[in-house]
C-alpha cells in the first residue's frame, strides 16, 4: 500500500494511505490524503501531505546487525561514481540498509544481496518489503555461493571479508570497485593484505567524520556527535 509523509514543524509521521492514525494532535483519516495537499486531524491541526524520501523510509526500518550509516554510504556512492545501470553485490545483507540505500540510486540497475544468518535474513526481507523496492534480490546464502558475475560494485560488510576477496575479484568487471567496510584497524589491515595479493587494484582508505553544529541560543559545534564509525577501503580493479 502507498505510503505518504504527514509533515508539520516539529512533527512528522509516515502512514499508509487509507488508514486512520491516532496522534497527540488528533486522529487523522488518510483516505483522502493526496500528495501536495493539506490534511486536518479531528482537532483541526493541519499537516502537509508529501512523498516520503529515502531518509523518511529508512528511519522506520528494523535493525538487526550493525548498519553502515548514511554518511559512509554517501561516501561510497561519491567515490565509486555509482551509475544508474550498475549491477551491485552487497554482502552481507544485515538489515538491508546498504542494499536499500544503493538500490535507491539504481534506476536501471539492481542489487543482489546475500545473508547467511536466518534472523538477519528475515529482518532484511521485511525491510525490503516495507520500502517496496523491486530492484533488490535477497538471497539466503553465503557470498561464496553467489553464481552471478560481472558486477560493477561489490560491497563487503562482513566478518572475515578478507577470506572472500580473491573469489570476489573473479566476479568484478575491470573498472569496477570492491568496497570493504572495516570497523577496526585490525580488520582493515587483513583486507588490505588480501587486496595486495591480487596486484590488480588502486586503493583508497577513507574515514568520514561529521561534526554537527547547534544554532539555537549560540552557534558552536554540538558537544556530542557521530565521529568514527568505520574505515572504508575503496579499491578499483585496473587490470586482469
Amino acid at each position: 500500500m502507498k505510503k505518504v509523509l504527514l509533515l508539520r514543524k516539529g512533527f512528522k509521521i509516515l502512514v499508509e494511505c487509507g488508514k486512520k492514525v491516532s496522534t497527540h494532535l488528533g486522529i487523522i483519516d488518510t483516505k483522502k490524503a493526496k500528495v501536495g495537499q493539506k490534511i486536518k486531524t479531528h482537532l483541526g491541526n493541519e499537516f502537509f501531505v508529501v512523498e516520503p524520501n529515502l531518509r523518511d523510509m529508512m528511519e522506520k526500518l528494523k535493525r538487526g546487525a550493525q548498519v553502515i550509516l548514511p554518511k559512509d554510504m554517501a561516501t561510497i556512492i561519491a567515490y565509486t561514481g555509482l551509475r544508474p545501470n550498475w549491477k551491485v553485490l552487497d554482502a552481507g545483507s544485515g538489515s538491508a540498509f546498504s542494499s536499500i540505500f544503493l538500490a535507491n540510486f539504481l534506476e536501471k540497475g539492481k542489487v543482489i544481496t546475500c545473508e547467511n544468518d536466518e534472523r538477519f535474513y528475515r529482518i532484511a526481507l521485511e525491510n525490503i518489503k516495507f520500502v517496496g523496492m523491486k530492484n533488490i534480490v535477497l538471497k539466503k546464502c553465503d557470498v561464496k555461493n553467489i553464481k552471478e558475475k560481472n558486477f560493477n560494485l561489490i560491497l563487503l560488510d562482513m566478518e572475515n571479508s578478507d577470506r572472500v576477496i580473491e573469489e570476489m575479484d573473479k566476479k568484478l568487471l575491470i573498472g569496477g570497485y570492491i568496497v570493504v567496510y572495516s570497523p577496526t584497524i585490525d580488520h582493515m589491515i587483513k583486507n588490505l593484505k588480501s587486496l595486495k595479493k591480487t596486484e590488480k587494484y588502486e586503493v583508497q582508505i577513507l574515514e568520514n567524520i561529521i561534526r554537527e553544529w547547534q544554532y539555537e541560543k549560540t552557534l558552536r559545534p554540538k558537544t556530542k556527535g557521530l565521529m568514527h564509525t568505520g574505515f572504508l577501503i575503496i579499491a578499483r580493479k585496473v587490470s586482469e
